[in-house]
């Protein structure tokens, strides 16, 4: 059996809905489909009838844009106690909270999460503020990744304003200045950082521990210099991601195995990548 470790899955909870209600009609147009509330029993057969035999689950809390709170980490750790054999969860932590560092070390110690999702964007910050510095020395200390969204997003799309949304905050750049001052701490860049994509590739050409992730596209609409650098200098820095449920992994998957990717790099891509960066068999 195939082995496809999907590293980038949001579980359509109530709460992952309800904190994005402002944007969800944009969000829906700008992919195309709509997102309906799931249990996550649901969720697990939907996403193994796709093809993914593992998932990083990634919360989301736009409460900083929106004013409603989303997933929690308590949320995450409950799905991992009962499906961890599927579901690898990742925390989440308000960067401006002057508790945000101790939330962290609660999540990866009490409750047993396994990284660190942040949203530039949606959380209203960039990268680099050094404010934010004590919460990636938690990281960093406990030898834990942390996941940025970077690159343009679908949230606030097409909205007056883009819905608020600083496009901005999503700059790789930013995340070279955490990498460099964080040599121990491995990063991923969601997305591969579209438009800032060439950024992105040499961020993570220069930094041993930055990662880029192919979620959020289509992979047959992905720039080709993405895949040029996935099928050769960054084959073991790449990992495989559909941001379910907006976008299918079983479409991305059937696509990455047309791109004419060679068969070592699609190995690599689909599982063996996030498995060593996870530490998971």
């Amino acid at each position: 059996m195939e082995r496809v470790l999907d590293f980038h899955v949001h579980m359509p909870s109530a709460s992952f809905i309800s904190t994005l209600r402002p944007f969800v009609e944009s969000v829906s147009a700008y992919f195309r489909t709509t997102v309906v509330e799931r249990d996550v029993g649901e969720v697990i057969e939907d996403l193994k009838q796709q093809g993914v035999t593992r998932a990083v689950l990634l919360p989301l809390d736009a409460y900083r844009l929106t004013g409603i709170r989303g997933d929690t980490n308590d949320l995450m750790s409950r799905v991992q106690d009962e499906h961890g054999d599927f579901f690898v969860c990742f925390a989440t932590v308000d960067p401006y909270d002057v508790r945000a560092n101790e939330v962290l070390e609660d999540a990866l110690t009490r409750l047993g999460l396994k990284g660190l999702k942040l949203h530039p964007q949606v959380q209203d910050f960039r990268p680099n503020d050094p404010r934010l510095y004590p919460v990636y020395a938690v990281a960093s200390r406990h030898r834990v990744p942390v996941l940025f969204h970077t690159g343009t997003s679908g949230i606030g799309a097409g909205m007056p304003g883009g819905g608020s949304m600083r496009l901005d905050y999503g700059r790789p750049i930013y995340v070279d200045e955490v990498a460099a001052t964080f040599p121990k701490l491995n990063i991923i860049m969601a997305h591969f950082g579209w438009p800032w994509h060439e950024e992105a590739l040499a961020i993570a050409l220069h930094k041993k521990n930055v990662y880029i992730e192919l979620s959020g596209w289509l992979p047959k609409y992905i720039p080709q210099t993405v895949m040029r650098y996935v099928d050769t200098l960054l084959r073991n820095k790449a990992l495989f991601g559909s941001d379910y449920p907006m976008i299918s992994p079983a479409k991305c998957l059937e696509q990455l195995k047309a791109s004419g990717l060679r068969p070592e790099t699609l190995e690599r891509l689909f599982y063996v990548n996030g498995a060593e960066l996870l530490g998971i068999a």
